[in-house]
């Protein structure tokens, strides 16, 4: 009778177990599957033409411009799909700095924080693909990597373990929760309107920043504005447009790094 009791507890512990395992699994689904959109604008930017050529890869899309020294590796922001981010990285490759924008498993960079590595040493089942990107790859002689919001905290841990790899980390509207190396610049770029950004870790985490960072507020951006997927829960009321915040944004990446 004891032992029978014991099977049935048994039984009851693992049912309850795989209940619980499927319940947890499905909120997770549910709350990742809930995100938010790239605009329009922001799917006619995949769009090829005006002196950039877009490629989807295996690990998201690559925009290649006229520049051929330098690649900037971007993580989006979490529970943001990846496209939305076209218009502003565009516009960096047609200023002459290409960017391999990195589409996140679960929209989450959490869960693809060596996705860099996986960009350098990318083997993509369609042929055409592998040519595009491996052709382009070996003619860059600057690699950068960056992000916004959870996804520039996820590559500035990325810059932590690999520096060796890098000469810079940009992050736009997020912290470092790692010490990085002094060996890397650091641009650091947030709207004075920004709801979202937790300033108090923000600052905490400032003595993670290497000595020769550098940190520029956008007067009137906000949070969201740096991608293209419309207002964020939580974040303030940006006084400029997306496209001027972006401009801002761009100016201030390339300037950084031409003074590098």
């Amino acid at each position: 009778m004891e032992e029978k009791q014991t099977k049935s507890l048994g039984k009851r512990i693992g049912t309850g177990i795989i209940v619980v395992c499927a319940v947890l699994f499905a909120l997770f689904f549910f709350y990742t599957e809930h995100y938010y959109h790239a605009d329009a604008e922001a799917r006619a930017a995949l769009q090829s033409g005006g002196g950039v050529t877009v490629n989807q890869a295996a690990l998201g899309y690559l925009f290649d411009g006229p520049g051929t020294e330098d690649l900037l590796i971007f993580y989006p922001g979490a529970k943001v799909e990846e496209t939305a981010y076209a218009p502003m990285l565009r516009k960096l490759a047609e200023e002459g700095m290409d960017v391999y924008l990195v589409a996140m498993p679960q929209r989450l960079a959490f869960f693809g924080i060596q996705r860099a590595t996986e960009v350098f040493t990318e083997k993509l089942a369609d042929a055409n693909d592998y040519t595009v990107w491996t052709q382009a790859r070996e003619r860059y002689e600057h690699f950068y990597i960056g992000g916004h919001s959870l996804g520039g905290a996820m590559a500035a841990r990325y810059a932590a373990e690999h520096p060796d790899k890098l000469e810079g980390l940009l992050l736009l509207a997020a912290y470092a929760d790692r010490e990085v190396p002094e060996a890397l610049g650091l641009l650091s770029i947030y709207g004075s309107e920004d709801g979202v950004l937790n300033r108090g870790k923000y600052e905490e985490n400032k003595t993670n920043f290497p000595a020769n960072y550098q940190e520029i507020e956008i007067a009137g951006g906000n949070h969201a504005q740096f991608g293209n997927y419309g207002t964020q829960k939580g974040d303030g009321t940006a006084s400029i447009s997306a496209q001027e915040q972006q401009k801002a944004t761009v100016d201030a990446i390339l300037s950084f790094w031409e003074a590098e």
